[in-house]
């Protein structure tokens, strides 16, 4: 198994991965599906969306990421602030460009459907896409799940990645590819290596060392750069729910006690959590953020490296790369052998994940065994299991922000009792993700991404 670490890290928009990023990548992929098919120059497009895409998709903008992304834009460039212009630009042109010669009629207003019955079977997060002729007879159609992370699989795809489980081989031959912790851990001890020498040794297949670091600095920077706008940011957060952006404020207050003698020890958590809701404010409001693994746990690891630079002893660029390169090596076991989708396991496989990752890779950059690494992991993962996705409003904001930051401080603590030990622990990271997962199939729907159960149905919209 082999997820690269920009498989696991991808800048992109808010505020959903699954439900912004994923649909806009499923409408790029059916527009090349169209493209090259065979059809009669007419027709007329629509989108259905199923399960948790329609039941929170209006909260999280889904009928918006498939309308942008059959205008022909790229999570990765879209430029947040170009948004509404290219909404309206597609309600006024009232067609989808296939091809040079070839446009197909579209209503934003009415072609995305919201089907609010039970979700398709290969995941909770299914849209399907046809193109149809003037007497709705089905000319082409495909269906997609966005897995979690801003991932898409075709029905197809979905079917054979399910039936190849565990076994499955990876689409690139590196000369490190374990597929669980325990792998991991063994062929540390066979090569010699570090976790974090493996992952590299993996990536380097496909780049040089120097472009490696570049890139992984380039994905830092994203995260820094919309960690810094939250902390600028003020007012009030799109939705409707008319939830107050607080980062901005918490920043000034904390800027402003440096070098106070009075200050209280655990001011260091509120540091660190100001951090992580500065990011999860920005993808709230829409703007460009990096799935770390998810858009809506985005600001665990972020937080957590700025902790690491700004109040870790000898934290430099270096240590940054160490970071992320241990992060994604345990993101990906997860996602391999579990999943990173709220709308599957519930926010244990979305900021649990991430604070999981962000354990491992403070204590890889701190200078941890492998053995400590992988305690790091399972400490943090083990307390998130069980946690619910349950979305006021549909939006990715109360309770998620706030999540993020706890996500943050318990990766911290995670890392830190791991390096006390020596990184033998009674429970290994492997039975814990598998946990996540069962836990994730036995939890009710209204907990994951549905909007239908807990705090969502328990709290009044104001």
């Amino acid at each position: 198994m082999f997820l690269s670490v920009f498989d696991i890290f991808k800048i992109g928009i808010g505020p959903s991965s699954s439900h912004t990023v994923g649909p806009m990548v499923a409408a790029e992929r059916f527009l090349g599906l169209a493209s090259s098919a065979s059809l009669p120059r007419t027709g007329r497009l629509t989108v259905t969306l199923h399960g948790s895409l329609a039941f929170t998709g209006k909260g999280h903008g889904t009928d918006r990421a498939v309308i942008l992304g059959l205008a022909g834009e790229k999570p990765q460039t879209m430029d947040p602030d170009r948004v509404d212009d290219v909404l309206r630009q597609m309600a006024e042109r009232g067609c989808v460009q296939v091809a040079d010669d070839f446009a197909v009629g579209f209503n934003p207003a009415t072609d995305v459907i919201f089907d609010f019955g039970p979700a398709l079977k290969g995941h909770a997060n299914g849209m399907v896409f046809r193109i149809l002729d003037d007497d709705n007879n089905v000319l082409l159609q495909e269906t997609y799940f966005s897995i979690g992370g801003g991932f898409v699989q075709t029905e197809a795809e979905r079917a054979q990645s399910i039936a190849a489980g565990k076994a499955e081989k990876p689409a690139v031959d590196v000369p490190y590819p374990f597929r669980t912790a325990a792998e991991m851990l063994e062929m540390g001890k066979r090569s010699g290596l570090s976790i974090v020498e493996m992952k590299r040794a993996n990536e380097q297949v496909a780049q040089t060392p120097d472009q490696l670091d570049a890139n992984l600095d380039r994905i830092w920077h994203a995260m820094r750069d919309c960690m810094n706008r939250g902390l600028r940011q003020t007012g009030t957060l799109p939705g409707g729910l008319k939830v107050k952006r607080r980062a901005a404020e918490i920043h000034a207050k904390l800027s402003q006690e440096k070098g106070n003698n009075a200050i209280q020890p655990h001011q260091l958590m509120d540091w660190l959590s100001v951090y992580a809701m500065a990011v999860n404010e920005e993808n709230a409001a829409g703007g460009k953020v990096v799935t770390a693994p998810t858009n809506g746990a985005a600001g665990v690891i972020p937080a957590t490296i700025r902790y690491y630079l700004d109040h870790c002893l000898g934290a430099d660029g270096k240590g940054i790369r160490t970071f992320l390169l241990a992060a994604a090596a345990i993101g990906g076991l997860i996602k391999h052998n579990a999943s990173i989708s709220g709308a599957e396991v519930g926010c244990q496989g979305e900021v649990g994940s991430a604070s999981a990752m962000a354990s491992a890779g403070l204590c890889a950059a701190l200078g941890g065994t492998n053995e400590q690494v992988e305690n790091a992991a399972e400490i943090a993962l083990e307390h998130h299991l069980g946690m619910t996705c349950d979305p006021v409003g549909g939006l990715v904001q109360v309770p998620c922000i706030e999540r993020n930051a706890f996500g943050a401080v318990k990766a911290v603590t995670a890392a830190s009792l791991a390096l006390r030990g020596d990184g033998t622990h009674f429970v290994p990271l492997d039975t814990c993700v598998e946990t996540m997962r069962q836990t994730g199939l036995d939890m009710s729907e209204r907990y994951k991404e549905t909007s239908t159960g807990g705090l969502a149905v328990n709290v009044v919209e104001c």
